[in-house]
């Protein structure tokens, strides 16, 4: 694993760095292939926006030199990219402190080969997550303890992703990943207006879908509809396509999700 903090490599962090003690930042998780960091321009606007939204000053221009400097370590980049930005060091309390956020990226080398879709069998979390604070809501911050406290239950079931549901009783996402399902004949992607991630393979997606006339629709999926799924398949900027074979025990027509994944020619990610 590779550290870099505003291009420089580091192997530690400052004790008053506001990502530890208050969850003070935003991050997003890239795939990098044969060099090429996939999704770019989505992971740089959803950077951009999320600094934004949480009055965060950085230079994103830092990841670019990061990059840089990893590249002349390393004769070619396989492997997963974190970049996080934390509003940096700070005296004790919530107030605000002046100064420029500080920008991390995290390399995590691993042998990649070219997407394919995978096939899991999963089910539906008994834990739920809440309602986030409209300001908040489609960001990822570093505040993630829902999705440590799902991710222990999947794990639990020994389940690679699961179908995480709210206080409401609408079906949200995965744990670590957006889901589209095919009901009533329909691909439908939950509504994300009060909790979840916009995750950036979901844009992607969707962006994919109206490029090859697949209709798809936003909406609200009550769990009372899960027996009613047709069809179901996790996404993020990792894995475009976890197609569901089972849930619950229940078959579930994963052909219909390998079909799509050919269609919108998921194995190439730009």
């Amino acid at each position: 694993m590779w550290c870099f903090k505003n291009a420089e490599q580091v192997e530690a962090l400052d004790l008053q760095d506001r990502a530890f003690h208050y969850g003070d930042g935003c991050f997003t998780t890239a795939r990098i292939y044969q060099g090429h960091f996939e999704l770019k321009a989505r992971h740089m606007l959803r950077l951009k926006n999320s600094c934004q939204y949480l009055y965060l000053k950085a230079d994103l221009s830092l990841i670019e030199k990061s990059l840089e400097q990893l590249q002349s370590q390393l004769d070619v980049l396989d492997g997963a990219l974190k970049i996080m930005i934390s509003r940096g060091i700070g005296q004790r309390g919530y107030s605000l402190p002046a100064q420029t956020a500080d920008v991390y990226v995290w390399f995590y080398p691993q042998i990649q080969t070219e997407f394919s879709p995978q096939l899991i069998q999963t089910g539906v979390l008994n834990q739920v997550v809440g309602m986030s604070m409209p300001h908040l809501v489609g960001l990822k911050t570093l505040n993630r303890l829902e999705q440590v406290l799902l991710k222990q239950e999947a794990d639990q079931q020994q389940w690679a992703e699961a179908l995480v549901t709210d206080v409401q009783g609408l079906i949200v996402e995965g744990v670590s990943s957006n889901c589209f399902i095919y009901l009533n004949d329909t691909w439908i992607t939950p509504e994300l207006r009060y909790n979840g991630v916009h995750g950036v393979m979901r844009a992607e997606i969707l962006s994919r879908m109206e490029k090859f006339d697949v209709p798809v629709a936003h909406g609200f999926i009550d769990m009372d509809e899960i027996p009613n799924i047709q069809a179901l398949f996790f996404c993020n900027a990792l894995n475009p396509m976890k197609a569901v074979t089972h849930l619950d025990g229940k078959p579930l027509d994963s052909q219909v999700c390998v079909e799509l994944f050919h269609t919108l020619q998921l194995n190439q990610i730009h």
